[in-house]
């Protein structure tokens, strides 16, 4: 008989922000998998099986942990934040779909997290409050050109842009490139916000503008939400700015 696999967004950090849903997975699971640092997060179990793996090794976390719910277990697979935003659902999905028939009888349950792009916007205001989009800045898996396409073609609608994976030990340069092609593109008074670590301990959050946004002390646990043409910082004496995005939006001439 066919286990179950739920596969549980922790959200960024704080466990305030888990979901009761993803709360009960974790208690229910017989066996969990995940990256360390994401497994640090889930309390321990008496009797809970635990097998963590480096962050770069998302397809065989997910092939171990559907042969686990393959063979009866009731397994969990952890992600930060929303496992469907460049994360481990993904990964999960492709197993099934080049693994073995057992994979395709497993039944999974995608459970959502609170994204880093909603935990660092709701730092600041509501910066995403118009149309934006999100955008991966590690070339692991596309072209760094693609990315370049992409960053500029969403500048040029007016998309609020949320980078992710902006910059790592491997990947130094592409949050300063990226940053470098928006400034084509948008007005040097744009708004970028830096959230790191948001949800731990460490939290920082940054405003900046855009001609003055530098990729220093950005890394991994950094996401980067880049306004448009229409996003507005509020300043406010003695206190943080707020930065938002209008919904309305004046018809653009034909």
């Amino acid at each position: 008989m066919s286990g179950h696999l739920s596969v549980v967004g922790l959200g960024p950090g704080d466990a305030r922000w888990r979901t009761p849903e993803a709360e009960a997975a974790l208690a229910r699971a017989e066996v969990l998998y995940g990256y360390a640092g994401y497994l640090e997060r889930v309390p321990t179990q008496l009797g809970q099986a635990r097998h963590a793996s480096d962050n770069r090794e998302e397809a065989a976390r997910a092939e171990a942990s559907l042969r686990a719910a393959a063979a009866g277990r009731q397994v969990a697979i952890v992600t930060g934040g929303d496992p469907g935003v460049f994360a481990i659902a993904n990964a999960v999905c492709e197993q099934i779909e080049a693994g073995p028939e057992s994979f395709r009888q497993v039944e999974v349950t995608i459970i959502p997290g609170v994204s880093a792009m909603l935990a660092v916007a709701a730092r600041v205001g509501a910066p995403l409050g118009g149309d934006f989009c999100a955008i991966s800045l590690s070339d692991n898996l596309k072209p760094w050109e693609l990315i370049e396409q992409r960053l500029a073609a969403a500048a040029g609608v007016g998309f609020v842009i949320a980078l992710y994976n902006p910059i790592s030990r491997k990947r130094p340069w592409q949050l300063g490139a990226a940053l470098d092609a928006l400034r084509r593109s948008l007005p040097a008074d744009t708004p970028v916000v830096f959230g790191r670590a948001v949800g731990r301990s460490d939290e920082s959050v940054a405003v900046k503008r855009l001609d003055a946004a530098e990729p220093t002390g950005a890394d991994m646990a950094t996401l980067v939400i880049v306004g448009s043409s229409h996003t507005r910082t509020i300043a406010r004496p003695g206190r943080a700015p707020l930065v938002y995005t209008p919904r309305v939006v004046e018809k653009v001439s034909a």
